[in-house]
């Protein structure tokens, strides 16, 4: 039977991406497999115009979801855009409304907030963030839902740290700024947000106190980073790459199907049996 509904992601590189695994998990757990379907598509920044174009332009297509280049780039195309992303500056999910109409969102903001109270940290007094990229922005705006002081952030830059603090002030939090190589300290907080690449913090597994906080690394390749372990091996809650793609993933799941129910477990599992098939 021909899928009488679509979605798929896009980015560049795309090949890596889970989303197709957890999508495709959670039509089959709702017995919707045989009217959707969810794929990926190589686009990059300059061919993102024509491909939304003639995606919508055909019938069944409800939505998209955005992965880097394409966050920021795709706002320009789109007929309305949440408050979440715009905080954020940044579009991860577009639905096709009954009136045609492409709206945006960022599921990513929410998505760190349900990830985080699954493990019970509901509140914390005060954060830090590792990286100011991006994914870094996603943080400081759940971090501005659930923290009732100030949030330190680790940067590289003057002017990275200016947009942090620009961003906080937007969102009604207290950011700080502190200078990259003193992410170690970072651990002392009650809750530690990492959004950098592959290798960015190994540096400071040496440096984990004794009593970390809890640590939330957004990567999931390789997986545990050093810095995981070390916090891991002294007790400390740690959340990964995974946590935060099915979360995100489910709530971009309800706005292209209209349900969620039951879903969550089943994108868990089958996203860590395709992680640990790549492991091995």
């Amino acid at each position: 039977m021909t899928p009488q509904h679509r979605a798929a992601v896009l980015g560049s590189p795309i090949a890596h991406s889970l989303s197709p695994v957890l999508h495709r998990a959670g039509y089959a757990a709702l017995g919707l497999d045989s009217t959707w379907s969810y794929d990926r598509f190589e686009v990059d920044e300059e061919g993102l115009p024509g491909f939304v174009a003639g995606t919508f332009a055909e019938p069944g297509w409800a939505g998209l979801s955005l992965t880097m280049p394409l966050k920021r780039a795709i706002m320009p195309l789109l007929d309305e855009i949440s408050a979440t992303a715009v905080s954020v500056d940044a579009v991860n999910t577009v639905v096709r409304g009954a009136d045609g109409c492409l709206r945006g969102d960022n599921t990513d903001v929410p998505g760190l907030v349900n990830a985080l109270r699954e493990r019970g940290i509901g509140q914390v007094e005060a954060a830090s963030v590792l990286g100011a990229g991006a994914t870094a922005s996603s943080a400081v705006a759940a971090l501005a839902q659930i923290c009732s002081g100030e949030v330190t952030v680790y940067v590289r830059s003057p002017e990275r740290a200016a947009e942090m603090r620009a961003l906080g002030e937007k969102l009604g939090l207290a950011v700080q700024a502190a200078p990259w190589e003193r992410g170690a300290e970072a651990l002392t907080a009650p809750l530690t947000i990492s959004t950098t690449p592959a290798g960015a913090t190994d540096a400071f597994a040496a440096g984990v106190p004794d009593a970390p906080g809890a640590l939330f690394d957004v990567l999931y390749h390789p997986w545990p980073t050093a810095l995981v372990a070390a916090c891991a091996e002294r007790g400390a809650t740690v959340l990964g790459g995974l946590d935060l793609l099915v979360h995100q993933a489910v709530l971009q799941f309800e706005q292209f199907t209209g349900r969620s129910e039951g879903v969550l477990g089943a994108m868990r599992r089958a996203g860590e049996a395709a992680l640990q098939a790549h492991r091995t």
